[in-house]
């Protein structure tokens, strides 16, 4: 038998347990009241909550005062709550619905920062790692992302931490093609690793990468007995940058620091492409 003071408790628990409900089956629910809500989900970091009541909303009340900032709104809470492909689909729908809206210029902005933190994956925050080592899929689309948003508005309010994210992401970028071009150089595919080096020189300029794409540049040259181009090379990256790691004091060329593949690779690599040995 229950308790009277459970007795006494149920109806309580009744209201409280249907309350999530409630405003997705009250039809009496006014466009304003799932509007507020949402708002309080959203400030509580309830992002499910408030795409539902966000979603409810807009389905109620499609051509309704709050049913623009609602479609802006749910952008934020997908990205908030890591629904990446979910955040981008609502980014371009708000895009190619509203082109004109006075805050279509934060829907380009969240569009890049989906992809700008896409690219941190789980792996990534767990275990320290080079970001330049990752697939740079993800952070040439926040890239380009941004570069629309600048393109387009570039008084937005967003557009200084957007430059500042696509100075993060060149750099990143260059780097990550810099780990391609020494990939080739240690499986001695030389003529991959100077267009790699050759593609950061024209695409990255200003880049921290710059000098370690010339350097790639020199090395593999050097190993197909291409010393005229090497020195020409050789020359640029004493030049502008007389300081790097792979020049002696003198200003001669020591190495990249990589093992050429030309000199090291055995029956193992041979066997297995590369991967051992």
């Amino acid at each position: 038998m229950l308790r009277p003071f459970l007795i006494a408790l149920f109806p309580l628990i009744l209201v409280f347990g249907c309350s999530k409900d409630e405003i997705g089956e009250d039809p009496n629910a006014t466009e304003l009241f799932y509007y507020k809500s949402a708002q309080d989900s959203l400030r509580a970091s309830n992002y499910a909550g408030a795409i539902q009541k966000l979603q409810m909303l807009e389905s109620r009340f499609p051509f309704g005062r709050y049913a623009e900032q609602a479609q802006l709104e749910i952008i934020y809470a997908f990205f908030k709550s890591s629904q990446a492909e979910a955040a981008k689909s609502a980014a371009d729908r708000f895009i190619r619905l509203h082109p004109s809206h006075p805050s279509v210029d934060y829907a380009y902005y969240l569009k890049g920062m989906v992809s700008f933190e896409q690219d941190k994956n789980f792996l990534a925050n767990i275990i320290p790692m080079d970001p330049s080592t990752r697939d740079p899929g993800a952070a040439r689309q926040s890239f380009n992302d941004f570069s629309e948003l600048l393109r387009l508005f570039p008084d937005s309010e967003y557009a200084p931490d957007a430059q500042s994210k696509m100075k993060y992401l060149r750099n990143l970028l260059a780097q990550s093609e810099i780990r391609v071009a020494e990939y080739y150089i240690e499986r001695g595919a030389y003529v991959a690793a100077v267009n790699r080096g050759r593609y950061v020189l024209e695409n990255f300029q200003g880049s921290v990468a710059v000098p370690d794409g010339l350097a790639i540049m020199v090395e593999a040259y050097k190993m197909m007995d291409m010393e005229d181009l090497a020195a020409k090379t050789l020359k640029v990256l004493v030049t502008n940058y007389p300081e790097h790691g792979s020049l002696d004091k003198n200003g001669n060329f020591k190495k990249t620091g990589h093992k050429s593949g030309g000199k090291t690779r055995n029956w193992l690599r041979t066997l297995t492409l590369g991967v051992f040995g």
